[in-house]
C-alpha cells in the first residue's frame, strides 16, 4: 500500500502525535484506503487518525473522526466482520487483504468518544455512549468512567453497582474504594468485593498479611472519613503512614482530615511535607490555600499559588488556590476564579463553599446560600453548613439557621462542630443562650481541644458579665493550646473591664505567634491610644438584634 499503517501505530506509541496526525491523513486519503472494497482500511485509518487527535487533546476533531469511523464500520458486509471483536484495537492487522480479521473494536470506539465528551464537560454525551457499551463488553477503564458519569448524573444507585463490579475485577483500583465510601457503603461491604479465589499455590490472593491488612485498613479509614468519624480515619491513616512513610497520598488524607477537625497547625505541618517530597503535587492544594489564609501567611500563599500556576494552571484546585489569594484584594475577581473552578469540575466541593463564602462577604446572601448547598448536596461538609447558617442568620431567617444546624448534627452525629453550629443559632438572641452554652459544653465535651466552641462559649460568658469564667476557662486552654485566638479573645475580656497590662500581653503574645493576626493589630493600636490617655473611636460594633426565639419541633435533649 501506499501509507504504511503500520507505521502511524509506531508514531502514537512513540508519543510522537503530530507526526501521526500527517500521516494519518495522507493515510485517510489514500486510494487505497477509499476504495469501494477496502471500508475495513478505511475504518482502521481513521480510528488510527482520531486517537492521533485524541492523544493531542484536540477532543473535538477525535469525536468527529471516530464518529466516521463508526459509521464506516457499519458500511462493512457482515460477513466480513468476525465475531471477535473484542480484540484491541493494537492487535489489528495491518494487511490489506485480511477481509476476515477484525477490523476494530467498536466499543472501544465508544468509549474514546465518550472520553473525549468527558474532557469537554460533556457528561451527559458521554454517558449516552457508555451506555451503548453492553456490560459484558466492558473493561475496567470503561466501569471506572461509567461510574463517574452515573455519580455526576446523581445515578447513585447505579454508580455503586458499576464500582462494586470494577472492584471485583480489581481490588485495587483505589478510585473505587473511594467512590464506593462517599457513597455510603460501609467497610465491611465493600471489602467483601475482593476477590477470595485460591491462585495456583492454594492460597487465596488476600491470605496474605502484608498484601491484605495495609488494603483493608485503607478502606476502613475511607469508610470512617465518608460518615464523618474523622477521629477513627485519623486513627488508620496515621497507623498506614508508620508502615508506608513518606506516602504522599496518605500525607494529604490525614493534612485534610486535620484541617476539617481544626487542626490547622497539624493539617499545614502536613501539607508541607507532602510538598517537600513531591513539589508539583496539586491535589488539595486549595485547602492548604484556604489554611494560608486563616494563618494571615499571604507570603507563603502567594508563593504557592505561583507555583500552581506553574505546575497546572487548568486544574480546579488552582482556581480555589487563586479565589483565596485574590479575597482580600478584589472580591468579584475572586468570585469569578471561584466559578471557574466549578465549571471545570462541577464536583469539586471547596469551589462552592469558596464562592458561597465570597458571596456571604458581598452581601448577596440568596445566592450564598445556592452555593452552599451546591457543595452540600455532593457530600456532607461541616463548611457548608457553617456557610449556611452563617447565611440564613444574615437574612434572620432563624428558623431555616436551626434546620440547617440539626441537619449537620443528624449527618454528623460525632461532630463537635455541629453541636457548635446549634448553639450559634441559639446564641444569636437572648432567649436562647442558655440553650447555646448547653451546646458548646457538649461540643467540648465531646472534643475537649476544639478552640472553636471554647472561644464562642468564652464569649457567651463575657456576654452574660461573666468576665471571669471566661477568663479562667481561656486561660485553662492556654496551658495546653499555643494559639493565637486564645491570647486576643483574652486581651478583649481584659481590656473590656480595664485591665489594660494584661489586656497588651495577650495581643503581644498573639502577635508573636502570629504577625499577621488583624484583629490583635486592631486590638493593640486601640489599646496603645487607650494606655496614653487618648480616647479612640469606639469599633463599629453589631447591636443585637432581637429575634423571635424558634424552638424545633424535635426535642433537643436527644441531641444534646
Amino acid at each position: 500500500m501506499e501509507v504504511p499503517k503500520d507505521q502511524i501505530t509506531l508514531l502514537l506509541d512513540h508519543g510522537l502525535y503530530n507526526s501521526a496526525q500527517i500521516l494519518g491523513s495522507f493515510l485517510v486519503s489514500s486510494p487505497a484506503s477509499n476504495a469501494e472494497s477496502s471500508l475495513y482500511l478505511k475504518t482502521e485509518s481513521l480510528v488510527l487518525l482520531g486517537d492521533s487527535f485524541f492523544r493531542e487533546r484536540e477532543h473535538r476533531r477525535a469525536i468527529n473522526t471516530y464518529k466516521q469511523a463508526l459509521q464506516c464500520y457499519k458500511m462493512i458486509p457482515k460477513q466480513n466482520v468476525t465475531s471477535s471483536r473484542s480484540s484491541l484495537s493494537s492487535n489489528r492487522s495491518s494487511s490489506p487483504n485480511s477481509c476476515n480479521a477484525p477490523v476494530i473494536n467498536e466499543n472501544e470506539v465508544k468509549f474514546k468518544i465518550a472520553s473525549c465528551h468527558c474532557s469537554l464537560n460533556e457528561n451527559k454525551a458521554a454517558l449516552v455512549e457508555m451506555e451503548g457499551i453492553p456490560s459484558k463488553a466492558r473493561n475496567l477503564p470503561m466501569n471506572m468512567l461509567l461510574g463517574k458519569l452515573y455519580r455526576i448524573s446523581r445515578h447513585s444507585r447505579a454508580a455503586v453497582a458499576i464500582y462494586k463490579e470494577c472492584l471485583r475485577h480489581c481490588p485495587y483500583a483505589l478510585e473505587a474504594v473511594i467512590a464506593l465510601a462517599e457513597l455510603g457503603s460501609t467497610a465491611k461491604d465493600i471489602i467483601s468485593l475482593f476477590p477470595q479465589n485460591p491462585n495456583r499455590s492454594g492460597r487465596t490472593p488476600f491470605d496474605h498479611i502484608d498484601s491484605s491488612r495495609w488494603l483493608q485498613r485503607y478502606v476502613e479509614a475511607q469508610c470512617n472519613i465518608a460518615s464523618n468519624d474523622y477521629k477513627g480515619g485519623l486513627e488508620h491513616f496515621t497507623d498506614l503512614l508508620q508502615r508506608f512513610p513518606n506516602n504522599v497520598h496518605l500525607l494529604l488524607e490525614i493534612a485534610k482530615v486535620e484541617a476539617i477537625i481544626g487542626k490547622n497547625e497539624e493539617a499545614i505541618m502536613n501539607f508541607e511535607k507532602a510538598r517537600s517530597i513531591d513539589p508539583y503535587v496539586i491535589t488539595y492544594m486549595d485547602e492548604y490555600a484556604m489554611l494560608l489564609k486563616l494563618k494571615s501567611d499571604y507570603s507563603k500563599l502567594n508563593k504557592l499559588v505561583h507555583d500552581l500556576l506553574n505546575i497546572d494552571p487548568a486544574r480546579p484546585e488552582v482556581f480555589v488556590a487563586l479565589s483565596v489569594l485574590w479575597e482580600r484584594k478584589d472580591e468579584k475577581r475572586a468570585l469569578s476564579y471561584a466559578e471557574q473552578s466549578i465549571q471545570i469540575d462541577e464536583r469539586h466541593i471547596t469551589g462552592y463553599i469558596m464562592k458561597g463564602n465570597l458571596l456571604l462577604t458581598m452581601k448577596r446572601a440568596d445566592a450564598a446560600v445556592s452555593a452552599f448547598r451546591g457543595a452540600q448536596e455532593l457530600r456532607p461538609d461541616i463548611r457548608a453548613y457553617q456557610g449556611l447558617v452563617q447565611t440564613y442568620l444574615a437574612l434572620s431567617k432563624i428558623k431555616e439557621a436551626l434546620y440547617a444546624s440539626r441537619e449537620a448534627m443528624r449527618a454528623m452525629p460525632q461532630s463537635a462542630k455541629a453541636l457548635k453550629l446549634v448553639g450559634d443559632v441559639h446564641a444569636s438572641n437572648s432567649s436562647g443562650r442558655e440553650k447555646a452554652k448547653k451546646f458548646y459544653e457538649s461540643a467540648l465535651r465531646l472534643e475537649p481541644g476544639y478552640l472553636g466552641a471554647a472561644l464562642a462559649l468564652a464569649e457567651l460568658h463575657v456576654i452574660e458579665g461573666r468576665n471571669v469564667d471566661a477568663v479562667n476557662l481561656l486561660e485553662r486552654y492556654l496551658k495546653d493550646w499555643a494559639d493565637d485566638s486564645l491570647h486576643v479573645k483574652l486581651a478583649q475580656v481584659f481590656a473590656a473591664t480595664n485591665m489594660l497590662q494584661e489586656a497588651l500581653t495577650h495581643y503581644q503574645a498573639a502577635l508573636r505567634l502570629n504577625p499577621q493576626n488583624e484583629a490583635a493589630k486592631r486590638g493593640l493600636e486601640r489599646l496603645e491610644k487607650l494606655m496614653k490617655g487618648v480616647d479612640p473611636d469606639a469599633p463599629e460594633e453589631d447591636e443585637d438584634n432581637d429575634v423571635e426565639d424558634v424552638d424545633g419541633d424535635q426535642d433537643e435533649t436527644e441531641l444534646l
